[in-house]
């Protein structure tokens, strides 16, 4: 199986106007975020924010396939001591405007933050992952990303009455009640939404890398190999390189030449599919 990398330099609002319509299996990117890395991206405002991102969200619905899915990694910054609003504006406008479904919101708890104080708020050590689809039927291989039961199969489920065991509706009647004989025989159980993994300690010489674990445990949840994975932000190139590991074909496109030529270099991807798209405006 030939595994396709193809990277191009330019401005994704105009690059992806010219991928194929229903394209791509996995959008999975972190894009500028609003007045935060302004010496390498410029910055954007966050009462702009949603206006200069939904042209992009719009383009990026075209290409993806039906089956497919967005992941957007993304997190509102604190501006004179109250977090800004501009994240919950862009999903409810990607809702009403373009038709785009909100299925599901993923915790990266950074296991290694950096320590700090705060008069009115301690430190960060999260970011959201915001899965949106264009359809409620997407692909998903859950079965992918299993984890080992632990020590709740050892200790809680063995202590449970037979009463509890065959339980299948609320003690409180919720409704939400389990079967949890189901699980009493199995070594493996589905995550949860909040994924653990530290932060790319050494950057990858760029200013907001993120950790080789996120996409690929994106890329093995919604893709299969020889699907295609797009990171319109591509930066160091993290995504495409776990992609081309994993055996998926992916499309990354960086505005900035340094981060450009570096990925070019790392991940040598073929000649014929190097694309360099400079229309009128400066990455330098």
């Amino acid at each position: 199986m030939e595994i396709r990398t193809d990277l191009y330099l330019g401005d994704c609002r105009e690059i992806l106007e010219n991928l194929p319509d229903e394209s791509v299996d996995l959008i999975f990117t972190s894009p500028p975020y609003a007045d935060q890395r302004k010496q390498t991206y410029g910055g954007f405002h966050p009462d702009d924010y949603v206006a200069w991102f939904l042209p992009i969200s719009f383009q990026l619905m075209r290409v993806l396939k039906p089956t497919g899915t967005f992941v957007l990694n993304i997190k509102e910054k604190v501006l004179n001591g109250e977090r800004s609003t501009y994240v919950m504006e862009l999903i409810l406008e990607m809702r009403k405007q373009q038709g785009w479904l909100w299925t599901e919101e993923f915790i990266w708890h950074k296991k290694n933050c950096y320590p700090g104080k705060w008069p009115n708020r301690f430190r960060d050590s999260w970011e959201r992952l915001i899965q949106f689809n264009k359809r409620k039927q997407f692909y998903m291989n859950q079965d992918a990303v299993m984890v080992p039961m632990g020590d709740w199969s050892r200790t809680r489920l063995k202590n449970l009455s037979e009463t509890d065991k065959m339980r299948d509706e609320s003690k409180v009647g919720s409704g939400f009640g389990k079967n949890i004989s189901n699980w009493l025989q199995r070594d493996m159980a589905y995550p949860t939404n909040v994924l653990h993994l530290a932060t790319e300690c050494n950057n990858k010489n760029h200013s907001a890398a993120f950790p080789e674990g996120l996409p690929e445990w994106f890329i093995k949840l919604f893709t299969k190999e020889g699907d295609t994975v797009l990171d319109p932000f591509m930066g160091s190139g993290t995504t495409n390189a776990v992609a081309k590991r994993m055996k998926r074909n992916s499309i990354g496109i960086e505005i900035m030449t340094e981060y450009y030529e570096m990925v070019k270099n790392e991940l040598k991807p073929s000649e014929l599919y190097l694309l360099e798209q400079q229309k009128g405006y400066d990455t330098n």
